[in-house]
């Protein structure tokens, strides 16, 4: 069950215009095929229209009403976004309390900041920074030098090699390895001779990295994710590479950078977007990235996935309960910039020898 709110209330909180009466209480959000009385629940798609016609929920995040429609409507220009707030009036984000576990090594010189959280069996090595608030859950490894800003969540078993830069917000979910190093070996009559990876990784602000992804310290200067960017699990980023800001990437996909005497696969078009290679097959996980028309057409032009033309979550075709997953809003015009030639974005940078 989540927070009691009355629809007025909630219609400020998410930045909707209510129309229907404001003193009805729901207590939470569910898919419009299946709320029911108390329940908000979410139309983005006009394609399930006929959901909304025949629903039993309190109340309906849409961009209009719907003729016909029973319960009350909360208006936005951008109902996805409102139903992610709405998430959060409801489901809260759950912290630990601030402190530092008897049972985490903090070395000395390691600084830390007002009312973080240090769980069990956490590591912080010598000369590291952790923001204001942030909390490291257990089994994160803090490397020496480490930089870690404010109001981040890292989760548990997260590993930063030493010298990494993490800005302000950021999530790092569970497993995630930032700033091992490049696979870069120089061939020798002998064998392969390891060439020292002696750059760092950059984490910009407000990004977001998934499970068990993994990112490549430099072999000089800096492997970089730009600010916003979202990255899903099991993302392997090679060193040296630059994504821009606000990029999203899915599962199972291999970045590495792109030799200055190739030609991406796909043909380029102005603006950052790119054509999809013909034949509509599928392509074997990680192998390279695609562009997505459906980024293109929402003005996403970061948008990269692993297999078929859009990213998996970002345009399920499985049905109501995920149809707003669909229908993501354009990216703001002052919010980023296309990504460029020697930076990952839409085009096959991976994957081929």
């Amino acid at each position: 069950m989540g927070n009691e709110v009355r629809l007025a209330d909630l219609a400020v909180r998410i930045g909707a215009r209510l129309v229907g009466d404001g003193e009805v209480v729901v207590t939470g959000i569910s898919p419009i095929e299946e709320a029911g009385p108390g329940q908000v629940t979410f139309l983005s798609n006009p394609k399930y229209v006929r959901y909304a016609k025949d629903s039993k929920a309190s109340a309906i995040i849409a961009r209009e009403v719907v003729p016909g429609a029973q319960p009350a409507f909360l208006l936005s220009d951008n109902p996805y976004f409102a139903f992610a707030c709405a998430v959060e009036v409801f489901h809260p984000p759950a912290r630990p309390a601030p402190g530092v576990s008897d049972k985490a090594v903090v070395e000395p010189s390691a600084r830390l900041g007002r009312d973080v959280a240090v769980s069990p069996f956490v590591v912080i090595q010598e000369g590291a920074e952790v923001g204001d608030r942030t909390v490291l859950f257990p089994g994160v490894c803090v490397g020496k030098g480490v930089s870690i800003g404010p109001d981040c969540l890292v989760y548990p078993n997260v590993v930063l090699y030493h010298g990494v830069k993490v800005g302000s917000r950021v999530i790092l979910h569970a497993g995630c390895v930032i700033g091992s190093d490049g696979f870069g070996f120089a061939p020798t009559p002998d064998g392969y001779r390891k060439i020292p990876q002696v750059g760092t990784v950059e984490i910009e602000d407000d990004v977001e990295i998934g499970a068990n992804t993994t990112i490549d310290r430099a072999t000089l200067g800096v492997t970089r994710v730009s600010r916003g960017t979202k990255l899903d699990n099991l993302v392997q980023v090679g060193h040296n590479v630059v994504i821009g800001r606000d990029t999203v990437i899915a599962a199972l996909v291999r970045d590495r950078r792109e030799h200055a005497d190739r030609q991406p696969r796909h043909d380029r078009r102005p603006g950052g977007a790119c054509r999809p290679s013909r034949g509509g097959g599928r392509h074997h996980a990680g192998s390279e990235v695609r562009c997505s028309r459906h980024a293109a057409r929402l003005g996403i032009p970061n948008l990269v996935g692993s297999s078929g033309d859009a990213a998996p979550d970002l345009a399920p075709d499985g049905g109501p309960a995920s149809e707003a997953a669909g229908t993501l809003p354009p990216r703001e015009a002052a919010g980023g910039r296309q990504t460029t030639e020697g930076e990952i974005g839409t085009c096959s940078l991976a994957g081929r020898s």
